[in-house]
């Protein structure tokens, strides 16, 4: 493995890794080196052998807060100490027993975001996973418990939380300058209750914890979202994004709109679609990341008459190209709600859009378990059992998909000035 001589140079010329993390070796000390996420951030850390002979890695600071000779001194100290016969790390791991919330949150997202923490079919956590944790840490857990020393919370503290979470306790304005407030709800509350249990089972897993001071606390279960759009609805939108397509709505926007209406797609994977992902002749489009980890996914000749019309933005791979970067359009559930505003209806979301391509298929007739697979919900054994009536399954979302184009379709043809004067 190369190394080179760790100096406040070298370490700033250090590019962050695409993926994973990689380690930068000291040609001096043996055993010191960098560690580099791909997030940008850079940790000293020392590695050597314990007395037993078993290899021990331990940080030392974060570079930044640590200056390079800072942390080659605390280096040559610790190894010192190991040489005595010491393990500096496990006095740390010792230590970490005494952490607060706070400094486990930390640790954990440290170590996820290294890679270093297995999640479901013990995979690295996903990245947009990690985001949503970090909020729900940054927004709710840290402000309310984030002082208590985890190993003495009890599971009558972690429930408080959750009701002080679903009561509005730490409602505030969204950071970031996006609109609204974080405003908690039981659907949060309980997932902030699943996302402490789980940093803590991983902190126990990793020898930080050798019990799980909360396991058995009872987490809120959401109202789960069932609206969706009635037959009036859909015409009334195609009124609605025919107008706003008339009077300088952003053409982007409203093509992302009309492809989760016609395709039940997640709104992060219509709006993330690469051109090279489609596959008109095979009528499918192959994510290969998704909620439910790669998936190839039918898709209908109306929505590909949407992908079809987008125009190619050279340099960006993104069927709904962003206006500003060369990544992809994100801002479809702002267009939604203006148009949804232009139709007079309520309550409406992307996920509306998705469980509303699933009613109107049951409405044709179509098995749950069909609408499973067309939603990308089958499971393992579910999509094997669809190998051999693939054709079928693509059929169903053509004829899904045709039907709300012929609704929308309708209530495009209404030629008033206005949609509400349309009604």
């Amino acid at each position: 493995m190369p190394t080179t001589k760790l100096t406040k140079r070298a370490i700033d010329a250090f590019a962050a890794p695409t993926e994973n993390q990689i380690v930068h070796w000291d040609s001096e000390i043996r055993g010191f080196g960098v560690r580099v996420l791909p997030s940008g951030l850079k940790t000293f850390i020392l590695q050597y052998r314990n007395a037993e002979g078993i290899k021990r890695r331990t940080n030392l600071g974060r570079y930044g807060v640590m200056t390079v000779e800072q942390a080659r001194d605390k280096a040559k100290i610790k190894l010192g100490a190991v040489a005595a016969g010491e393990d500096p790390a496990d006095e740390a791991r010792q230590a970490r027993s005494g952490m607060t919330v706070a400094e486990m949150c930390d640790w954990y997202l440290a170590e996820a975001r290294a890679g270093n923490i297995l999640g479901r079919k013990n995979r690295p956590i996903k990245a947009s996973s990690l985001d949503m944790d970090a909020s729900r840490i940054r927004t709710h857990i840290t402000p309310l418990i984030g002082k208590r020393v985890v190993r003495h919370l009890t599971i009558a503290d972690v429930e408080q939380m959750q009701a002080d979470v679903k009561n509005g306790k730490t409602a505030r304005p969204r950071a970031g300058g996006r609109g609204g407030k974080a405003s908690g709800g039981a659907g949060v509350a309980g997932r902030c209750v699943g996302t402490l249990q789980a940093i803590i089972g991983h902190a126990k897993h990793k020898g930080l914890l050798s019990e799980h001071p909360t396991k058995g606390a009872k987490k809120l279960t959401g109202n789960k979202k069932s609206r969706r759009l009635s037959v009036a609805e859909i015409e009334a939108l195609g009124t609605a994004i025919a107008y706003a397509e008339r009077n300088g709505e952003n053409p982007t926007a409203l093509g992302v709109l009309r492809l989760l209406l016609l395709t039940g797609y997640r709104r992060e994977e219509a709006q993330a679609m690469r051109r090279e992902w489609v596959h008109p002749k095979g009528g499918y489009v192959a994510f290969p990341d998704t909620k439910g980890d790669a998936q190839i996914r039918a898709i209908g000749p109306a929505a590909l008459r949407i992908v079809d019309a987008q125009p190619t933005v050279a340099g960006n791979p993104h069927v709904f190209p962003s206006d500003i970067t060369d990544g992809p359009f994100t801002a479809v559930s702002s267009c939604l709600d203006r148009v949804c505003t232009l139709a007079s209806i309520n309550g409406a979301t992307p996920h509306t859009l998705r469980h509303t391509f699933g009613s109107v298929a049951g409405d044709l007739g179509f098995s749950e378990l069909t609408i499973r697979a067309m939603l990308g919900h089958a499971s393992r054994s579910v999509t094997q059992d669809y190998i051999h009536i693939d054709e079928a399954l693509k059929l169903a979302v053509r004829m899904t998909s045709d039907e709300i184009e012929k609704l929308l379709a309708k209530g495009a043809q209404r030629t008033s000035a206005t949609p509400a004067a349309a009604e």
